[in-house]
């Protein structure tokens, strides 16, 4: 999945690969902080979202989610290339098309294209508090491997502490 002219169609939606354009709509939800609440990053400025849309189009492992009926970029796909024939799967969209199951139907046919390419294994991480992303994953025949405890953190206390988070491990084999 790591070429140029990266393209999938669904139903309603277009998977393809980031552009300059895709700016606004990118900026209108990293920089929501309930979209962002459980990312290692916190909302974006418009200038750090240019600089994250900049990566994201150098990047074949970031995926654009194109609204077909509207054109609008409504949020992104992840699948990273990891060790073993395996992929990392992350999905993160806009709080305005939340619960329309776009990020199922996306994650769907990134899932199905992999896996057809001969992908062995896609794995995802999620946050036990994220109870909508470990539902996404289940319901696309995920399963969950492990829970660790406290094994990440990605902010600070005043005093400098670690804020430590647990972490489900999702997965699923090609069958």
């Amino acid at each position: 999945m790591t070429e140029k002219n990266f393209h999938i169609e669904t139903e309603r939606l277009i998977l393809r690969r980031y552009i300059v354009s895709d700016l606004e709509d990118l900026y209108l939800y990293l920089s929501d902080p309930e979209v962002v609440r459980f990312e290692p990053y916190r909302p974006m400025s418009r200038e750090e979202t240019a600089e994250e849309l900049k990566r994201r189009i150098a990047s074949p492992e970031m995926i654009a989610v194109e609204h077909k009926e509207t054109g609008r970029l409504i949020g992104n796909v992840y699948l990273g290339e990891r060790d073993f024939q395996a992929k990392e799967l992350g999905f993160v969209f806009n709080r305005e098309f939340w619960g329309k199951d776009f990020a199922s139907e996306s994650c769907r046919a990134v899932v199905s294209r992999a896996f057809s390419e001969g992908v062995h294994r896609i794995f995802a991480e999620c946050d036990p508090e994220n109870e909508n992303s470990w539902r996404l994953l289940e319901a696309l025949g995920f399963r969950r491997e492990g829970h660790l405890r406290q094994n990440v953190y990605f902010w600070t206390d005043e005093t400098g502490a670690p804020l430590w988070k647990d972490t489900y491990i999702y997965a699923r084999l090609n069958k």
